[in-house]
C-alpha cells in the first residue's frame, strides 16, 4: 500500500474518467495525450468540445448519482472540469477504491460559496466580510455584492447591488452578500498538488474583465506588482491547498485593494481560464500539471518561458448559431500568435468559443500586440 501510494500510477493502462467534456477536459486531454492514457468522459452533450478527443465517450448527466457511479466505476482515476457534479457519487466511488480528485469533500466544500468563505475565515485566510442570505433576507446596505451559494459559472451568479432600485433583480436562492472592495487589480494564482504532498504554483497573472459579460476579457503574465504582493500572493495560494490537502490544480483569485491589501475573492478545483496562457508561456501548462498531479508524477516546472497575453475568443452580440471565424487569416500569420478554438458547435453572445495567446520576451509589448489585434478575430454565426 505505502508502495502504491508513493509511486506514480501505470500511465498506459491507467484508466483516467473527466466528469465534464468542455472545453476544459479537451485541452487536459490535448496535455494527456502525450502520455498515452486512456481518457473517458461523461457528459450530458454528444457533441461537446471532447467528444473526439477521448477515448470513449458516455453521454450522461453528471448531476445525476446512478449515472455518475456507473461511470466512476469503469475507471481508475476520476475528475472533473466542472464543480457541478454529484458528490453523493464521488463519496460513494471513494468509499470503492476510485481515486478521486480533486477530493469529493474538497468539491462540496468550494461549490457552496458560502461555505467556502467561512473555510476562508475559520483559516485566517484574508478576504471580505460576508453575510448569508435566503429570499426572507432583508438587504439595507448599498451597494452590496449579491453572489448565488451555489451553481454560479462564468460570471453568471454575481451581481452588484447598487441601490433599492435593483433589489427587484436580486437573487431569491441561497446567496452571500459580500463587502464591496475598491480594488485596483484582479490577480489570480494557479497551484497544484499531488498525492505525495508536493506542491508547485505559477507567477500570478493580471486579469481584465468585459463589464458587460463580467467576463475574463484578457491576462497577462506576470502580473504588474511589486515584489513583495507577489510573494504574499505565492504563500496563501500554497497555504491554501496544503491546508484543504488537495490534489489537482486550484485557482485561486484575488483583489488587490487600494491599500496594497491582497484579498480572495474565491477558489476554482480545476483548470482555469486564468491559467490558458500557460500552454504557450511555461515549461508545463496547467492542463499538463493537472495531469501529473491526479497521476500523482512529480509536478513539472511552472517558470514561465515568456511573458504572455491571452484574450477571450467571445460569440459576438446578436449571433446564434453554426460559428463562423472571421479574420482568421490576419491573426495566424502574426509571429508569437496562438489560436487555441474551443470545437463548439454552436456561438451564443459571449460564449467562450477559444482563446489566443501572445506571447513575447517584454511584457509591455505582448500587450501592445494583443490589443492591436484584439478585435480582428471575431465569431459570428
Amino acid at each position: 500500500y505505502i508502495y502504491k501510494y508513493l509511486c506514480p500510477m501505470n500511465f498506459i493502462t491507467t484508466k483516467l474518467g473527466i466528469l465534464g467534456g468542455g472545453q476544459l477536459g479537451r485541452m487536459f486531454i490535448q496535455a494527456a495525450i502525450n502520455y498515452g492514457t486512456p481518457i473517458h468522459i461523461l457528459d450530458p452533450n454528444p457533441a461537446c468540445p471532447a467528444v473526439n478527443l477521448c477515448d470513449s465517450f458516455t453521454c450522461g448527466s453528471f448531476n445525476d448519482y446512478q449515472t455518475v457511479l456507473d461511470f466512476g466505476r469503469t475507471v481508475d482515476v476520476l475528475t472533473i472540469e466542472i464543480e457541478n457534479v454529484n458528490t453523493e457519487a464521488l463519496f460513494q466511488l471513494e468509499k470503492e477504491g476510485i481515486k478521486v480528485f480533486p477530493q469529493p469533500r474538497i468539491i462540496e466544500l468550494i461549490k457552496d460559496k458560502g461555505i467556502q468563505k467561512q473555510f476562508f475565515v475559520d483559516n485566517n485566510i484574508p478576504t471580505a466580510d460576508f453575510v448569508l442570505g435566503n429570499y426572507k433576507t432583508k438587504i439595507t446596505e448599498f451597494p452590496i455584492v449579491q453572489k448565488l451559494r451555489k451553481g454560479g459559472y462564468d460570471g453568471k451568479g454575481v451581481q452588484i447591488l447598487k441601490s433599492e432600485n435593483d433589489l427587484s433583480n436580486a437573487f431569491d436562492s441561497p446567496y452571500i452578500l459580500e463587502k464591496l472592495i475598491p480594488f485596483t487589480k484582479e490577480l489570480s494564482v494557479i497551484v497544484s498538488r499531488n498525492e505525495k504532498g508536493e506542491i508547485a504554483s505559477y507567477p500570478t497573472c493580471e486579469q481584465e474583465f468585459n463589464s458587460e459579460a463580467n467576463l475574463v476579457e484578457f491576462l497577462f503574465s506576470p502580473a504588474k506588482i511589486s515584489e513583495e504582493t507577489e510573494e504574499k500572493a505565492q504563500i496563501i495560494a500554497k497555504n491554501i491547498i496544503e491546508k484543504l490537502e488537495m490534489v489537482g490544480v486550484l485557482a485561486i483569485e484575488f483583489f488587490l485593494s487600494e491599500n496594497g491589501e491582497l484579498i480572495v475573492n474565491e477558489m476554482a478545483p480545476r483548470t482555469h481560464n486564468s491559467g490558458h496562457h500557460t500552454i504557450e508561456c511555461s515549461y508545463t501548462s496547467q492542463f499538463e500539471q493537472h495531469y501529473r498531479s491526479v497521476m500523482n508524477f512529480p509536478l513539472g516546472s511552472t517558470k514561465l518561458k515568456s511573458a504572455g497575453v491571452m484574450l477571450n475568443l467571445l460569440g459576438e452580440k446578436n449571433h446564434i448559431g453554426t460559428p463562423i471565424y472571421k479574420g482568421m487569416e490576419n491573426i495566424t500569420n502574426k509571429e508569437g500568435v496562438s489560436v487555441h478554438l474551443y470545437g463548439k458547435n454552436q456561438t451564443k453572445p459571449f460564449r467562450k468559443m477559444g482563446h489566443i495567446t501572445i506571447v513575447h520576451p517584454d511584457l509591455e509589448i505582448a500587450i501592445e500586440n494583443a490589443k492591436a489585434i484584439q478585435g480582428e478575430l471575431t465569431v459570428v454565426s
